[in-house]
This record gives C-alpha cells, sequence and structure tokens, in this order.
C-alpha cells in the first residue's frame, strides 16, 4: 500500500478513525489493525471519537523494529497521542492496541463524575449517619 490509500472508518458508533499506511503492508495485516482498533474504539460508553493513525515501515532491511505507528485520536474533548515500534505488524497492532485502550480508559473514567459525592459532607450542612 501506499500513502495515498487511506480508508475512513464509521461504523454505527460515533468513530471516524482514518488509517494511513506508509509503505508495503499486507490486507490481511491491515485488516488485523483496524480489527484491533474497532475493539478498543468502537467500545460502548466512550464518548464521540475521531482522529488518524498513521503506519509506517521502514526501507532499511538492518533496521531493528522497523514498523511505527502513530495515532492521535481525539476521545471527546480530550486529545490522546500513542506512538508504538515493532519488529512485525501484527506485534505492533497488538502494542497500538494496549496503549490505546489504557489512554482511553483514562479519559473515559477522568471525564465521569465519580470522585464526587451525591451529598456535601457533614460539615457543610449535609446529613450524618
Amino acid at each position: 500500500m501506499t500513502a495515498g490509500d487511506t480508508g475512513v472508518r464509521a461504523p454505527e458508533t460515533a468513530v471516524a478513525v482514518r488509517v494511513r499506511v506508509e509503505g508495503e503492508m499486507s490486507e490481511e495485516d491491515l485488516a488485523y489493525l483496524r480489527e484491533k482498533m474497532d475493539a478498543v474504539l468502537g467500545r460502548p460508553g466512550l464518548p464521540p471519537v475521531s482522529g488518524e493513525i498513521r503506519v509506517s515501515r521502514a526501507a532499511a532491511h538492518h533496521v531493528g523494529q522497523p514498523w511505527t505507528a502513530g495515532a492521535e485520536i481525539r476521545v471527546g474533548h480530550c486529545l490522546v497521542v500513542v506512538h508504538a515500534r515493532e519488529h512485525s505488524a501484527r506485534e505492533l497492532a497488538v502494542r497500538l492496541q494496549d496503549r490505546l485502550r489504557s489512554r482511553t480508559d483514562r479519559v473515559a473514567h477522568r471525564t465521569h463524575g465519580t470522585r464526587r459525592t451525591a451529598t456535601p459532607p457533614p460539615w457543610r450542612g449535609g446529613e450524618t449517619l
């Protein structure tokens, strides 16, 4: 695939993430990457998601980790940036999935109001038990 081959994924949820590939990547590896990204970004409970994932392979054969990826994903009002390097495209997809899941979980839990209690504490006029 070349850099001109891009795809915008917009399933029934509010997810619009563009995947750009620079260099050669097989269709199976690209489908595997999209499946992993859909599993992370298409989960219920996440705010609307949009952004771009860039995957490239180094042209030099002597590079130890030729596959690199960078993702800039907007989850609700927060920007999540993730980078990864691996030996193969499938390992890169798994690493990117793990990092995106941890970052999006952090953003999703931060936006919930779980830290606040429903009633004020007793010293501020709340009920005493």
